[in-house]
Parts: C-alpha cells; sequence; structure tokens
C-alpha cells in the first residue's frame, strides 16, 4: 500500500541498515535519514506513514526533533527507540505526543506490531485530515454575515442574541442559520459545531 511508509532516522548507520532490511522483508517501503536535521530538511516527503527514531543522537535528539516536527506541523505518528536507562526520555516523549517506544534490543514482532498501529493511526488520520479540508472549503464559501451568524452559534448563543450583536431580526438570524447549514452538509447544530472546529484546525 502506498501509505505504508517508514521513515527511520538514526545515526548509527548499521541500525539503519538493520531496520531497512527489517521493514523491506515485512514490504514496507523505508526511507533512511541519518539524523533529525536529515529528516526536517525532507520535510516534504513526510505525508505518509509514521516515523521511527532513536532518542539518542548528536546535535538533536529524537525527543528534540518530536517537538521540532510538532513546529513544523507535521502530524506522523512517532516511534522511539531506546536504550538501556533511557526509559524516562521515553516516557517524556510519549508526553510529547510520541506514541510508542521500544527498547533495544528489541524484537522484530515487536517493532512490526508497533509499525502497524502506527500506520494504522495514520491511515484513520489521512481520514481526519482530508475531512478538515472538505470542511473548511464549505466554510470558506460562506458569506461574511454568515460566518458572523455561525460565530454566535459556536459560541452558544441564541438567536436573539445574535441578532441584537448584529443589528438584525431573530427570523434574519433562523434565515442565515438554515443557509449555513445547507452549505456546509450539516445535520444537527451540533455536528455544524464539530464541522467549525474541525475547520479551525485545519
Amino acid at each position: 500500500m502506498p501509505d505504508r511508509i517508514v521513515h527511520v532516522v538514526d545515526d548509527d548507520p548499521a541500525m539503519r541498515r538493520s531496520l531497512e532490511f527489517l521493514l523491506e522483508s515485512a514490504e514496507l517501503k523505508v526511507k533512511l535519514y541519518e539524523s533529525g536535521a536529515d529528516l526536517l530538511a525532507r520535510r516534504q516527503e513526510l505525508t505518509k506513514g509514521c516515523i521511527v527514531t532513536d532518542v539518542r543522537m548528536p546535535n538533536m535528539s529524537g525527543l528534540d526533533l518530536v517537538r521540532y516536527l510538532r513546529i513544523e506541523g507535521v502530524d506522523l505518528p512517532v516511534i522511539v527507540i531506546t536504550g538501556h536507562g533511557d526509559f524516562p526520555l521515553a516516557v517524556e516523549a510519549m508526553r510529547e505526543g510520541v506514541i510508542d517506544f521500544i527498547e533495544k534490543p528489541f524484537d522484530d514482532e515487536v517493532v512490526l506490531s508497533s509499525i502497524d498501529r502506527a500506520l494504522a493511526r495514520d491511515r484513520a488520520l489521512d481520514g481526519e485530515r482530508g475531512e478538515r479540508d472538505r470542511i473548511k472549503t464549505a466554510f470558506d464559501r460562506l458569506s461574511a454575515r454568515e460566518r458572523d451568524v455561525l460565530s454566535g452559534l459556536v459560541a452558544g448563543k441564541s438567536n436573539k442574541v445574535i441578532a441584537l450583536d448584529h443589528g438584525i431580526s431573530p427570523r434574519t438570524v433562523e434565515i442565515y442559520r438554515a443557509n449555513v447549514m445547507q452549505k456546509t452538509g450539516a445535520a444537527s447544530l451540533s455536528e455544524l459545531v464539530r464541522m467549525a472546529i474541525l475547520a479551525e484546525q485545519a
């Protein structure tokens, strides 16, 4: 599958080759990076799959890399590889959003199982990204007044309060509200609020 890509980041050439052999034997596509800086320099390649990174690397640690990825808006699932005694670092990495950590020396099946979970999560995220984009496109079609009414609805305001805020009648608010529901395809107010939150993340 085209989305079964594993981006491997490790400063140790032997470890990179070992992981490449293991993952390719499991019919996964592998991209290798010798450092966190190398991965970030090839940021445009990070559209599918997951990232596997060593936690201890010179210049930029795996933990630093995770933080930079979040700043860059890269939301691919990340797995960190940790050595003996790195448990506190692994816990800190989990707090930063890493989905799993694997301790050296690791079992091949443990690695493959973790990567399968990460790739499944990325496919779910990919569907969510697509939904956010579709919702944003729908919201972009709203007029300025429809956006005003939408903002009031998301804030939990009644039609009457929204009308007072904008100097229009409650009936006019109802019309704008119906237009917003139609243009966005929302079936209910709760769905409209959910869509508005997703649109903000797009």
